[in-house]
């Protein structure tokens, strides 16, 4: 079977989130968790580590590659990450499903083509809040619980 080079490369800021959503490493774990699975990634495993006095990191690793978040919980702050392989799992999807918890104010987002030769690069302005509930897919938010919590 011959693979295919092409790949989705989706990264974001993210501003404005409250600290215990960033502060809380097992939390964030599973929440990337279901955020990969949202997408239909095939997850292999899972790293988190919490930092002191504040701070987590999460690295998700996928058949298709990885997704990841680094937080600043004293600055509202958080980068992610995910990038695919392939044509059948979105990462667009998978930080969409992140961004349902995390409830940011605004966003920033680069979108990333590889694999094709020179890389595609799409920028997207700064979101603010109003314009990241639109922007999330009905599949994703279909699977939000009332307190901004995906779905076991």
């Amino acid at each position: 079977m011959e693979y295919s080079t092409y790949g989705r490369h989706v990264a974001m800021d993210a501003w404005g989130i409250a600290f215990e959503h960033l502060n809380a490493a097992d939390l964030l774990s599973q929440q990337m968790v279901q955020a990969a699975e949202a997408s239909g990634a095939t997850i292999l495993s899972v790293q988190a580590e919490q930092f002191e006095p504040q701070g987590a990191t999460v690295l998700v690793m996928l058949s298709e590659s990885h997704m990841s978040i680094h937080t600043y919980p004293e600055k509202g702050f958080a980068a992610l990450d995910c990038y695919t392989c392939g044509d059948t799992v979105d990462p667009h999807v998978a930080i969409q499903a992140m961004l349902v918890f995390l409830q940011p104010e605004e966003t920033a987002e680069v979108k990333i083509t590889r694999g094709m030769g020179e890389l595609v690069i799409n920028r997207f302005p700064l979101a603010n809040r109003a314009e990241c509930d639109a922007a999330i897919p009905a599949s994703v938010l279909g699977s939000q619980q009332e307190e901004g919590k995906m779905k076991p």
